[in-house]
């Protein structure tokens, strides 16, 4: 690799380090590749706090409801004063990011030094870096990321995960351990949850039968506990992710229900899609149905978070679906999880989320530009995410903050308490604070820097106690790393069959149909290549299996 010495970000820098960052060498397909060795070939010696203030470029994302400014958040005014390393932050709306970093990564030559809360899917690292837009990182996670390369060696299975297949790294990734394997609290993400009280108040059980449900919804609807004909018997987001009514469908067919990438594997380890299933579709029917009997929310096709949110706050629903009933419940004492139901036929299933074994990880959470002018001091930065404390407050929230409600607090012996959240909402108060980016949460954090979350907690609880029974799936569709050809490839199919899938499970729930429209639909499914996409998969999962 050609070396180039880069002028050093302040004189006090140069003096001290004798700053090679080889930020942009070249290899013979012309990708950019960062080492963060001196001329000497010996790692640069960043040390923090720098004795003279450096500037990084970063862009990154906040919620709408949140300081758009993350400098003001003190979890990043503490990180300057720990480091000396000032950040100068292009901040983007959430939910205007996707299509604003595109733009910001279209223009070459005032690309920032790295984006934070990158967003980068597999097949944007992949494509970026061919196009010499970001570049590879795995000898700077190898010389200037003590915390990070500790973390990969401890967890070889991670190293394994953010490696493409042309064996760089181009990302550093977001890792969440809380719980393993069905007990993971990724496993189930669209929760179901029943207003308890309304059934007390009815003199209703918990349904533990499709048919019990339906009854339950029925009542509610005529009997109407809100009052004022306020009850909403049941409401969710139409292909909503954490939103969506997908868990129930789990009680039809072979019990395969539906997830958001709608894939599953069998037990004899046979990748199938979800929404080609004779129990997809009995599902689709039984749902349309409930629409036809007005207890179905008819907004869950057209709202919005907010939306949705709003009528939970304002006490309406008799069933939801959600991560956590304190993110849309006015009083989570209203509400339990609601058991798998049987189907039917009898099926009682869980269908469990893909990737959700290995824990809540993302490859591509935080990248580094090919116009990065200092590789080696943003990768020395960014490795002050991986430490433990400063892993936990980025992902959660601080402690100390003045005159705002504090997701922890500091203990004698230096671990994070989390705070009693009281009636707040768990994702507003960390939108508050947390910075996201890249981190790492282990399974040994727990009880040694951080104690567990408490809305994590009971999560886990239930996870455990209502639903790991009853999920007959013995394996998840794993977290794996494509190649370009065929990331390129599984793009263009699952961009034509998402799409297409989507749009009609919710005509089919709204208008019914699906029995007289499933030869056609699965024939146009063919045609968009389902097929071939699952022999694709299939063919990465026998080479994760048999590692």
């Amino acid at each position: 690799m050609k070396k180039r010495m880069k002028k050093s970000l302040s004189v006090l820098l140069a003096s001290f380090m004798v700053l090679s960052a080889v930020a942009c060498g070249s290899k013979g397909d012309g990708a950019a590749e960062a080492v963060g060795k001196g001329s000497d070939g010996n790692p640069v010696d960043i040390t923090f706090p720098l004795k003279e203030t450096a500037t990084l470029s970063f862009i990154t994302n906040a919620s709408a409801n949140s300081t758009q400014n993350p400098n003001d958040r003190v979890i990043f005014q503490r990180l300057e004063e720990k480091t000396n390393v000032h950040i100068d932050w292009t901040c983007f709306v959430e939910d205007q990011f996707s299509d604003k970093k595109n733009l910001a990564l279209a223009q070459a030559k005032s690309l920032p030094d790295g984006l934070f809360n990158a967003g980068m899917s597999d097949y944007d690292l992949l494509r970026y870096a061919k196009q010499n837009v970001i570049i590879p990182v795995e000898e700077l996670i190898d010389n200037n990321m003590p915390n990070l390369k500790a973390i990969l060696n401890e967890n070889p299975e991670y190293r394994s995960m953010i490696t493409a297949t042309d064996g760089h790294v181009y990302a550093f990734p977001w890792i969440e351990q809380l719980g393993s394997d069905k007990e993971a609290i990724q496993t189930i993400g669209d929760m179901p949850f029943i207003n308890k009280t309304w059934l007390d108040e009815l003199g209703l059980k918990v349904p533990t039968t499709t048919a019990e449900l339906e009854e339950v919804l029925i009542a509610f609807k005529e009997k109407d506990p809100a009052g004022n004909g306020n009850t909403i018997p049941m409401s969710f987001i139409i292909n909503g992710g954490n939103e969506d009514v997908s868990f129930l469908m789990g009680a039809f067919g072979k019990g395969f229900g539906d997830v958001p990438d709608h894939i599953a594997v069998t037990n004899d380890k046979k990748v199938l899609y979800t929404a080609t299933q004779d129990g997809y579709k009995d599902a689709i029917n039984w749902l349309h149905e409930l629409q036809t009997k007005g207890v179905i929310d008819p907004e869950v096709f057209t709202q919005d978070w907010s939306t949705f949110v709003a009528k939970g706050k304002a006490g309406r629903y008799g069933l939801f679906f959600s991560w956590d009933s304190a993110n849309i419940a006015a009083n989570v004492d209203d509400y339990i999880p609601l058991p798998a139901l049987a189907g039917p036929t009898g099926t009682v299933s869980v269908p469990r989320q893909s990737s959700s074994a290995t824990s809540g990880f993302d490859r591509g959470r935080s990248v580094l530009t090919s116009n990065c002018k200092n590789p080696a001091l943003a990768a020395a930065w960014i490795d002050q995410m991986y430490e433990p404390l400063q892993s936990i407050q980025n992902n959660w929230g601080t402690y100390g903050e003045k005159d705002k409600f504090n997701i922890f607090e500091m203990t004698d012996s230096g671990m994070l308490q989390h705070m009693d959240l009281g009636s707040e909402s768990p994702v507003e108060v960390r939108q508050a604070q947390n910075v996201a980016g890249p981190l790492a949460i282990l399974n040994s954090y727990y009880g040694t820097y951080v104690t567990s979350p408490a809305d994590a907690q009971y999560r886990l609880d239930w996870i455990k106690d209502i639903y790991t029974k009853d999920m007959i799936e013995k394996y998840v569709y794993p977290n794996v790393f494509m190649s370009q050809e065929d990331t390129d490839t599984v793009t263009q199919y699952t961009t034509d069959l998402d799409k297409y899938v989507n749009q009609k499970k919710a005509e089919w729930i709204l208008n019914g149909g699906v029995n007289e429209e499933w030869d056609a639909y699965l024939e146009k499914l063919e045609g968009y290549g389902i097929s071939k996409y699952l022999q694709l998969k299939q063919t990465y999962l026998d080479k994760y299996l048999a590692e």
